[in-house]
């Protein structure tokens, strides 16, 4: 009797710890939702080591694999799934988004094609076709995908704002500020909306309009380094030489090797007048790669 009471008390023991796959797939996802993607991984392959065709492990490893940026080993995940699960519509639309971050626009294409396929009212899958078709500079495509997602999907600021990237691609500078208003109605705080609106303003020569909108992606991101060499180009096209180049100032702070605001500062010194300032940001920026202010510092900096 005393023997099998230890041998019934081992073998709870053993049941009690040991884990199915099913547990370790819960388990990942919550290591996965607080950002320990590392450990999904490990859980994740512990699921598929117990139950070798387990789709949704294979999915969600990708997707974890994805947010570590190893997108070939995500690809190759998700290629699993779609062997496991030929229709998975939601596996061609990571290994398309995956693709796409590989720069693989022509793959992602394809894998988004398969999930509109098979979900023709996938929005996101609109949306980051468009984004793809971008890319390549299938500007028409891009904003026909853009118009299916914002059909399918009109409460999505991305959408809006993409859009009005490929219109200012296109030079329809007015459609892309109509965009971006659009895109930072729905969202108020939407940096790049604003910042791009403002790039969009500078192209109309409405500088005091543009300068509002970097004021304000300033203000939402004090750390925006484009935000005040654009502020900056802007000021100088109003003659605020002085306030411009406090913009570019603090664009070379945080980027010091900026070499298009070293060489826009040096312009801005010019302008009133400080040659020796000027000559020691144009030598700056021919030293950082700049080929455009070479020609002038030969000319005029001894």
């Amino acid at each position: 009797m005393k023997k099998l009471l230890i041998l019934f008390i081992f073998l709870f023991s053993y049941t009690t710890y040991s884990q199915t796959a099913e547990e370790y797939f819960n388990s990942a996802y919550d290591k996965s939702e607080n950002g320990d993607h590392y450990g999904a991984i490990t859980d994740l392959n512990k699921a598929i080591e117990l139950k070798p065709d387990y789709a949704g492990a294979y999915n969600n490893r990708g997707n974890a694999k994805n947010n570590l940026e190893d997108y070939y080993g995500a690809i190759a995940d998700f290629n699993k799934v779609i062997e496991l699960e030929p229709d998975a519509a939601d596996a061609y639309y990571n290994r398309g988004n995956s693709k796409r971050k590989l720069k693989d626009y022509y793959g992602a294409i394809s894998d988004y094609n398969k999930v509109i396929e098979l979900e023709p009212d996938a929005a996101d899958a609109y949306y980051n076709r468009g984004w793809a078709k971008d890319e390549l500079k299938d500007y028409s495509g891009a904003i026909a995908d853009y118009n299916k997602a914002i059909e399918l999907d009109p409460d999505n600021p991305f959408a809006y704002y993409n859009r009005g990237i490929t219109k200012n691609n296109l030079e329809d500078y007015y459609g892309a500020i109509a965009d971006y208003n659009k895109a930072i109605k729905l969202d108020l705080s939407y940096t790049k909306a604003y910042y791009n609106r403002g790039w969009s303003k500078n192209n109309l020569k409405d500088y005091y309009g543009a300068i509002a909108d970097f004021n304000k992606a300033i203000e939402l991101n004090p750390n925006y380094t484009n935000a005040y060499y654009n502020r900056g180009w802007s000021k100088n096209n109003l003659k605020d030489h002085y306030g411009a180049i406090a913009d570019y100032n603090k664009a070379i702070e945080l980027d010091p090797n900026d070499a298009k605001a070293y060489y826009n500062r040096s312009v801005s010194k010019e302008l009133i007048g400080d040659l020796k300032g000027a000559c020691d940001d144009a030598k700056k920026a021919v030293n950082l790669g700049s080929t455009i202010s070479a020609k002038w510092v030969a000319n005029n900096c001894n």
